[in-house]
């Protein structure tokens, strides 16, 4: 056998070895794909926001650091190995460069929250995992994120990082902790903590419609705790909503409640009832399709009476 064909040969036998460690990963994570999946940069990205982005330049880069791909993260598991054998000819390439000492051009990252992506080189980090490869050449994109991350995340672990962080600079900077004693307002999508910023500020302007002197933020955060929050957390705990929706909270549902009465208004009037709302609410997206349309058309013939 030439030295070409044990290049070809081994290439094939790597590639192999490779493609039944993406099948058995498949297999053992088949309760739970997302512990297995490369992480999207474009999904982490909506997720942490980045505030700018800066070019870096070439860097020597840990190979267990790069954790997600731009354009090619259904194409491989999260620690790089092939999902499919449409992969093969690329791969095999790539492999037979690293087998012969060929030096192939760095590849392009972005890296974000302390973590790297790739932009391009797929099947070079691939192969790189797959010999064990520690380090490997890149030209780096940093976009700036005050959230840091860990290698290993599930996209669902980085979403609790991030809704984690919010929480923090949240009650750090508002004191609600400290003005309400409450310290339970938990949510499992991002962004809300901005939006019950929101709700505190309209609270607080409304307020001051009635006041010689405008009240101070943190009297708002109470008044909005006692007489907005507090009362529809309790008709949320009345009629039992979260047991309609698992793996919620009941700040989630509170978000919810307060948008989809806030539609209600817009259609039945200002002295729409909030426990109409909660009600509707519950029905309208605690319940199957079929149940919706019975409890849709009955309201509907209701009011047309």
């Amino acid at each position: 056998m030439g030295y070409k064909d044990y290049i070809n040969r081994q290439a094939e036998q790597d590639f192999n070895k490779a493609r039944n460690r993406a099948i058995l990963t498949d297999i053992q994570s088949f309760m739970n794909p997302d512990k297995e999946r490369l992480l999207s940069f474009n999904e982490v990205k909506a997720l942490l926001k980045p505030e700018s982005e800066v070019y870096v330049g070439m860097k020597s880069i840990p190979v267990s650091s790069i954790v997600g791909s731009e354009g090619r993260y259904r194409d491989f598991t999260n620690k790089f190995l092939p999902k499919g054998e449409y992969l093969r000819q690329r791969w095999e390439s790539v492999d037979k460069a690293h087998l012969s000492d060929v030096i192939l051009p760095p590849i392009k990252l972005y890296e974000l929250g302390g973590l790297y992506f790739v932009r391009d080189g797929n099947h070079r980090v691939s192969v790189a995992r797959a010999q064990g490869v520690q380090f490997i050449d890149a030209e780096v994109i940093s976009l700036h994120s005050e959230i840091r991350l860990k290698p290993g995340l599930s996209r669902s672990e980085v979403l609790k990082e991030v809704i984690n962080y919010e929480k923090r600079v949240f009650y750090t900077e508002t004191g609600f902790g400290d003005l309400t004693d409450f310290w339970d307002m938990d949510f499992t999508d991002t962004g809300c903590y901005d939006v019950i910023y929101n709700h505190i500020l309209v609270h607080k302007y409304y307020i001051n419609q009635d006041k010689t002197e405008e009240i101070p933020f943190h009297e708002a955060i109470i008044s909005w705790y006692n007489q907005v929050y507090t009362p529809i957390i309790k008709i949320i705990e009345k009629y039992k909503v979260l047991k309609s929706f698992k793996g919620r909270t009941n700040s989630d549902l509170y978000v919810w409640i307060v948008k989809h009465w806030d539609n209600l208004k817009s259609i039945y009037g200002l002295e729409y009832p909030l426990n109409e709302a909660a009600l509707d609410f519950k029905q309208k997206y605690g319940v199957t399709k079929a149940e919706y349309i019975k409890l849709f058309l009955q309201a509907f013939f209701k009011r047309k009476k």
